[in-house]
């Protein structure tokens, strides 16, 4: 026997009962030829290749895939006198080796190895191989970083909230404040400056910024509506070129004084579809808003309804500012908006363009933007389902005659002086005998009368001591038959649908809410009279 392989023998014999005795991690040692000449019990148990099939094969031969890996380079460094540490991993391990991990079934183990030089004392004369399961480390590292990413990710999204929120409420004070300052500081004038020469010019100013409160309150209120699930829909087959046409009809004058031309293309023999018209004009109307704002005077916005494949779509098109790339998958989200800076061109919250999508998407329909870049325009597109079948053609609607209140009398009940004198004065225009009264308890006891005898009652829900609730409960409990079925309209700034709900369930025939339309306030009045 070679003297290299006795002294590689001695040392293994020696080394052999330290390394059975180690039952928690693999041992083999090969020699400078790299033949397998130890392998320890714990390698059979994982491998389920016994010591007398690996001693005396070359360990290359029976893992052909180490010199595949580049891991054979390893053994030949060893062999050059150095240590060599591999932390693999459940892809590139050192042995094929599986384990039951959690009684899910057989994976593969992750190992850690120490390939170390054999030396007699005085030359390398093999190598010796530990290895050690580290599965159960592995997944515990591999689950820590999944849980910093997804903290990281967390932390992300939470900073990029509290960024929207502290935004979106700088926005909100500057949208909230400047039609206020515009409201607050004409009145002031036309109050110091009786004779003050603009006084049209500050009237018309003063109705186009509250208008503008307005619309912000019921964007608010409407995306609140979204969110929790409590917008409804009243669907009826209609024509979208006579819903685009009237919102086309609402935002003319200002296009007329920003000096933008608004061009309409409605395809004739263009189906119905089924929708909430005054939803459907909301959408529309935001559509033409947000391209009137964005688009320089002597502009054009364009505004189409075709049909196809099933579909009617309407498009709006503008050669305005358009939208940068970057922010095209973005610009129907709410509260995001291309230029957030104090210094922006524009106004608004944001809200108008998530509105259009969750409205459309609430009619079964869906929307899409496109822009070339900035300066080249952008078009925005909506498309909706056309009615199938004999109801594919809508009805137009018919032209109402003007409201008169002539010969109805009309009992206002509200705690705040300026709302009464204000209805006092909508409803006389209309031609009503109209008495306003500032409590429910002096309404009550004026009912309770022989006095006057109103046709319709018009109430406030929140007032002091007595409610309106409270009110129109104890007219209901009343003796007289004909006060007792006092028609009623709620009018209040209570505005969820909950609150129509109990006001109708309280025993009131209509819930409107402020600040109300003065033609639909009297409408309103004529069909509960006349029904």
């Amino acid at each position: 026997m070679p003297a290299e392989e006795e002294n590689l023998d001695a040392l293994a014999a020696a080394a052999s009962k330290w390394f059975e005795q180690l039952d928690d991690r693999g041992v083999f040692i090969t020699d400078d030829c790299l033949i397998v000449r130890r392998w320890n019990r714990w390698l059979v148990e994982r491998t389920g290749l016994r010591s007398s099939e690996m001693v005396g094969r070359p360990l290359l031969e029976l893992f052909p895939d180490l010199v595949e890996r580049g891991l054979a380079a390893s053994y030949h460094d060893a062999l050059a006198g150095e240590v060599r540490i591999l932390s693999q991993r459940f892809h590139k391990y050192l042995l094929p080796i599986t384990r039951s991990f959690h009684g899910a079934g057989l994976t593969e183990m992750a190992q850690s190895a120490r390939i170390e030089p054999l030396t007699d004392g005085h030359q390398v004369v093999g190598t010796i191989t530990l290895i050690e399961d580290v599965t159960e480390r592995v997944i515990s590292e591999r689950e820590l970083r999944t849980q910093i990413i997804a903290s990281d990710e967390a932390r992300r999204v939470a900073e990029e909230a509290s960024r929207l929120k502290d935004e979106f409420l700088a926005t909100l004070s500057h949208e909230i404040r400047t039609p206020l300052n515009a409201v607050i500081g004409w009145t002031r004038i036309l109050q110091t400056q009786p004779s003050v020469r603009s006084r049209a010019h500050a009237l018309e100013v003063i109705e186009r910024n509250a208008m503008s409160q307005m619309r912000l309150v019921e964007d608010l209120l409407d995306m609140a509506r979204i969110i929790s699930g409590k917008l409804r829909l009243k669907i009826d087959t209609l024509s979208l070129a006579d819903v685009a046409q009237a919102a086309v009809d609402v935002v003319a004058p200002g296009a007329t004084a920003k000096k933008v031309a608004i061009e309409t293309a409605f395809a004739a023999d263009v189906p119905a579809v089924s929708g909430d018209s005054e939803r459907l004009q909301q959408v529309i109307w935001n559509l033409l808003s947000n391209a009137l704002k964005f688009t320089d005077p002597g502009g054009r916005v364009r505004i189409e309804v075709t049909s196809d494949d099933g579909y009617v779509r309407l498009s709006v098109r503008d050669n305005g500012q358009g939208i940068p790339a970057d922010f095209i998958p973005f610009v129907f989200d709410r509260f995001r908006q291309a230029d957030a800076s104090a210094s922006r061109r524009h106004g608004g919250l944001g809200l108008g363009l998530s509105l259009v999508r969750q409205i459309v998407e609430l009619h079964g329909g869906r929307v899409g933007a496109e822009s070339e870049g900035a300066g080249k325009g952008s078009t925005f597109s909506v498309s909706l389902p056309a009615v199938p079948g004999p109801d594919r053609h809508p009805v137009h609607p018919v032209a109402l005659e003007p409201v008169t209140l002539q010969g109805i009398s009309i009992l206002i009940v509200d705690d705040e002086t300026d709302a009464r004198e204000l209805l006092v004065a909508m409803l006389e225009n209309f031609g009503a005998t109209v008495r306003a009264i500032g409590s429910a308890d002096d309404a009550l006891a004026l009912l309770t009368s022989t006095e006057w005898e109103p046709d319709v009652l018009v109430s406030d829900m929140g007032m002091a001591d007595t409610d309106g609730f409270a009110l129109i409960r104890s007219i209901r409990a009343l003796e007289s038959p004909k006060t007792r079925t006092l028609p009623a309209i709620a009018l209040t700034a209570y505005a969820n649908p909950e609150d129509r709900v109990r006001a109708l369930v309280a025993g009131y025939q209509n819930h409107m809410p402020k600040p109300v339309d003065a033609n639909a306030l009297a409408a309103a009045i004529v069909r509960i009279v006349t029904t």
